[in-house]
């Protein structure tokens, strides 16, 4: 099926109609900055700029960066407070004439990596962490995955462990790769120590720099490797989620 995939983040919304089969978009990715302040109003008026863009009709799905239990918005770390308590799904809905379903935004991340990127045929436990303005984190078992698994607000340090290693605070504390790096392979260790994954895949703007501080990432089980959807895989993994929602939905 061609399903337009959108991916809402701090900085921008992104979306493309994407072929649900292989993985590949079918028209031009358009990015829209996301509004400031991003109050629910504001974010669906540009979530609608951006479908008219592209000129889609039709069902579609996004990936947005807070906890979404049933259509609600259920946190906002990295976006306006006011989405505490929003149905999000009832609000597109409404704004656009059309179905649309929201997930996790790490979520929908991790389902194009484990559909076609490098998590594809992993079996046991796998954390997707996806490396941005904020972090996000996916488990997977034996393919399935285990949604809102919210990994990203652990304490470490004494502090929030996205305003510690997340790739903001990276940029925000001017850190050499090495030196984010050793921040990072903390992190890791601890999640590793809470639910041992067999595999980390590291998704987000930063893991396209992986070469730059994977020396710095130490172990004792679980292997460590990039993503390989990078910054396509919210677009495609909404796609893909669309589907699946549609799917069930017609077997219910």
């Amino acid at each position: 099926m061609e399903i337009l995939g959108i991916d809402i983040g701090g900085s921008g919304i992104k979306g493309a109609v994407v072929e649900t089969t292989t993985g590949e978009l079918v028209t031009e990715r358009v990015r829209i900055k996301t509004p400031q302040p991003s109050t629910p109003e504001a974010v669906a008026d540009t979530i609608k700029a951006l479908v008219e863009t592209i000129g889609y009709q039709g069902p579609m799905a996004c990936g947005f960066p807070a906890r979404v239990i049933n259509g609600t918005v259920l946190t906002a770390a990295n976006i306006d407070k006011s989405w505490v308590n929003v149905h999000v799904e009832s609000l597109l809905k409404e704004k656009l004439g059309n179905e649309i379903f929201v997930a996790n935004d790490a979520d929908v991340a991790g389902i194009a990596e484990m559909t076609f990127g490098a998590g594809c045929g992993e079996k046991g436990k796998v954390l997707i962490v996806t490396i941005g303005t904020g972090i996000g984190t996916a488990m997977f078992f034996n393919g399935e995955l285990l949604p809102n698994f919210e990994m990203g607000h652990i304490i470490l340090n004494g502090d929030d462990a996205e305003r510690y290693c997340s790739d903001a605070a990276r940029e925000k504390l001017d850190l050499k790769w090495k030196e984010w790096g050793k921040r990072f392979n903390e992190y890791l260790n601890r999640i590793d120590f809470l639910v041992q994954p067999d595999l980390f895949i590291l998704g987000g703007g930063a893991s396209k720099k992986f070469e730059k501080f994977k020396e710095q990432l130490h172990l004792e089980n679980a292997r460590v490797i990039p993503a390989k959807t990078l910054n396509l895989a919210g677009i495609i993994g909404a796609a893909v989620y669309c589907e699946r929602r549609l799917n069930n939905e017609a077997t219910h």
